[in-house]
Formats: structure tokens, C-alpha cells, sequence
């Protein structure tokens, strides 16, 4: 069990907190707020209880002199402080005399964001190396360190397992709910547990695959990677995407997860990879050779409900089709509806497209969790030890 931000003493105290504020920006506007509105739990939860604040994350990646003037977290700043209705305190630094000022001038209550944590990777990759020299004059700066940014957590940078060495380090809520919701259903589901998994590339869902036929009792697969498993099973698929060298990987995958694994049994194909091109549901077994598959078909969201029926557990990760084209969008509608219309079932999204279609299709409400982190997310799934969260203090 970690420790969370509840568990210790705030008040009159220094609190680093490390959050995920990586938000979309185009020219120098932020287009989506969402993990500046996800933060702010633990943020005021800190400010209330009378912590002296030090907020920071990194935005983006920082490569070059010109990526100091476009990632900039001072528009963030700016957000926030409309959000919370308070000033917060904005240093265009990441070390130094003006930040440790700023820091010993802060009352109880009060915040201060500093410059983005990835500015020291201009020279020599400080903070992605997790450069021991960072790691420990950040930790300098605070009493206590509160990891809320489950979208780094996989991550072994300075601003989380760095911090964590040389203080108590506890989770956000964010960082909790993230260890509730997935690390429960990947160590301790209420069963029936069923994954459901799609996108585009096998390659990039093998580990989570094998796990969760170690883990699931059934596994959905939809997406472009179904295509590959198709092919696995010697039907002929066309134009669709396909992943040669994972042929003989899918094989060995059905054969593990024979009984475990649901394929479709109908797919649309199009002639053409765009929203307006000549499309028609076929049985997988009829696939043109001239068409690609874009989506699964009406008879495979009906069997996937019916598959879904009576779970109690899901994890969802990957849409099912080329959602953001709406005549390719169908497969994952469905399988939103029928995971919503679930009761009394803890229902997860892994974050990545998939939490972006529930967003994009306006199901975000009926989920129990979506996660904040697309890559920190599928390796948990996989089983594997996230360096950030291993980092949290134990209770």
C-alpha cells in the first residue's frame, strides 16, 4: 500500500508536487485543459490544508533554443489561475536565486509554478536521465513530495524517482485513483474480467496481450490489429493493415489464448483510407482483395456485448476502428454503449485513443476510471514495475 497525500502533514510545509500538466497547445494557446482540470483535486486539497505549494511538469519535448519560447509554462500558469481563482506565482527558471526567493517568500496557502522541468534536457538531458545533481537540488526546495503525474510514472526521470530519493514521497489523488482502478484490476479483479483491445499495431500491444490472457477470463480484439490475427487464422484480409513479421507471434497468442481470445466476425472495408471512400460490411472471410478493413462490423459489436454481459471488470484499450472518421466510427460507438450500459461493473479506460474517442463520442461520464496516461498505462497492463510509482513511499 502507498502512502497519499492524506496521509501526511501539510501544513506550513513546502509540497512539491510533480503533476502531468502536458497539455496540447498551438500557438501558444492551450486547446485542451483536461489535465490542468485533472490536477486540481490535489491542488487544492494542498492549499487548503495550509501546504506552501511548488507545482511543476514537463510540456513537451525540448530539443532545440526555439522550444524555450514555444513551451513555456506560463500559459499554463495562466489557466490555473483562472481555475482556481487565485494567484499563482509564476518563475521562468528551473534552478536558481529567483526560484529559491520566490519559494521562501511563499505564505501557507499560497502556489508557485516554476519553468518546465524538461528546459534541462537543452543541455545534456538532465531531467529525462534522471541527473542525480537535479534530482537532489529539487528535492532541496520542499519538505515533501507529492507524485500526482501517473502520465510520467513510467518514466525514470528527476522530477519523480529523482525527488523520491532524498524525500517522503507520497501519491495525488490522481496517482491513487490510477493505482486503484488499474493496478486492481491487473493484481485483483472482480470477476468476470474482460479486456477489450484495439488499435492499430500488434507490436504495440504484446505485452499487455499476453498478460491479460494470464489475467482475463475473455480478450476482445478489434482495431487494425485484428487484421494481423486474421491473417494467423488463414483468412485472406485484402488491402488491410497487416504486420508480416507478427504472423507467426499472433498464432502462438491464439493457441495460448484459445478460449480466452474473441476475434470479429465482420468488418468494413473501404477502398480507400478516407471518410468519403466506397465502403460495405462483409464477413471476414470475404474481404476484397482491393478493400482495407476499417472498422468491425455490426455482428462483432453484438458479439462483443454479448461477450461483455455480466462482467464486472473491464479494461479497455484501443479503439476499434478509424473513430475519428465517421463512417469508420461505428465499431467503437458500440462497444462505448455496451460497456456504459453495464451495471455494477468497474469499467477502465487505458488511456491513449481510446480515452480520446470516449471523450471525442461523449461517454467520458460512464466510465468508472479513464486514465491519464497512454504509455504508462499499457505497461502497467502489461504487469510491468512503473519506476515513479515504485518511488511513493510505503505505508
Amino acid at each position: 500500500m502507498k502512502k497519499s497525500v492524506t496521509d501526511v502533514e501539510l501544513t506550513s510545509r513546502k509540497v512539491l508536487l510533480r503533476a502531468d500538466l502536458n497539455v496540447p497547445m498551438k500557438n501558444g494557446e492551450i486547446t485542451n485543459d483536461n489535465r490542468i482540470v485533472e490536477a486540481l483535486p490535489t491542488i487544492k486539497h494542498i492549499l487548503d490544508a495550509g501546504g506552501k505549494l511548488i507545482l511543476f511538469s514537463h510540456l513537451g519535448k525540448v530539443k532545440t533554443e526555439e522550444d524555450l519560447q514555444d513551451k513555456s509554462m506560463r500559459p499554463v500558469a495562466n489557466r490555473l489561475s483562472e481555475l482556481l481563482s487565485t494567484d499563482v506565482v509564476f518563475v521562468e527558471a528551473t534552478r536558481g536565486e529567483e526560484l529559491e526567493d520566490a519559494i521562501a517568500d511563499l505564505n501557507d496557502g499560497e502556489i508557485l509554478m516554476f519553468e518546465n522541468t524538461r528546459f534541462e534536457d537543452l543541455d545534456g538531458k538532465k531531467e529525462s536521465s534522471n541527473d542525480p545533481e537535479l534530482g537532489k537540488y529539487w528535492a532541496s526546495l520542499g519538505d515533501v513530495f507529492v507524485n500526482d503525474a501517473f502520465g510520467t510514472a513510467h518514466r525514470t526521470h528527476a522530477s519523480n524517482v529523482g525527488i523520491s530519493a532524498h524525500l517522503e514521497t507520497v501519491s495525488g489523488f490522481l496517482m491513487k485513483k490510477e493505482i486503484d482502478f488499474i493496478g486492481g484490476a491487473v493484481d485483483n479483479p472482480e470477476r468476470p474480467f474482460v479486456a477489450i483491445l484495439g488499435g492499430a499495431k500488434v507490436s504495440d500491444k504484446i505485452g499487455v496481450i499476453e498478460n491479460l490472457l494470464n489475467t482475463a477470463d475473455k480478450v476482445l480484439i478489434g482495431g487494425g490489429m485484428m487484421f494481423t490475427f486474421l491473417k494467423a487464422q488463414g483468412y485472406e484480409i485484402g488491402a488491410s493493415l497487416l504486420e508480416e513479421d507478427k504472423v507467426d507471434l499472433a498464432k502462438s497468442l491464439l493457441k495460448k489464448g484459445a478460449g480466452k481470445l474473441v476475434l470479429p466476425v465482420d468488418a468494413v472495408v473501404a477502398s480507400e483510407f478516407k471518410d468519403d471512400a466506397d465502403h460495405k460490411t462483409v464477413k471476414i472471410d470475404e474481404i476484397p482483395e482491393n478493400m482495407m478493413g476499417l472498422d468491425v462490423g455490426p455482428e462483432t459489436v453484438a458479439l462483443f456485448k454479448e461477450t461483455l454481459d455480466g462482467a464486472k471488470t473491464v479494461v479497455w484499450n484501443g479503439p476499434m476502428g478509424v473513430f475519428e472518421m465517421k463512417n469508420f466510427a461505428h465499431g467503437t460507438i458500440g462497444v462505448c454503449e455496451s460497456i456504459a450500459a453495464l451495471k455494477d461493473a468497474t469499467t477502465i479506460i487505458g488511456g491513449g485513443d481510446s480515452a480520446a474517442a470516449a471523450h471525442d463520442l461523449g461517454f467520458a461520464d460512464q466510465f468508472s476510471h479513464i486514465s491519464t496516461g497512454g504509455g504508462a498505462s499499457l505497461e502497467y497492463l502489461e504487469g510491468k514495475a512503473l519506476p515513479g510509482l515504485e518511488a511513493i513511499s510505503d505505508k
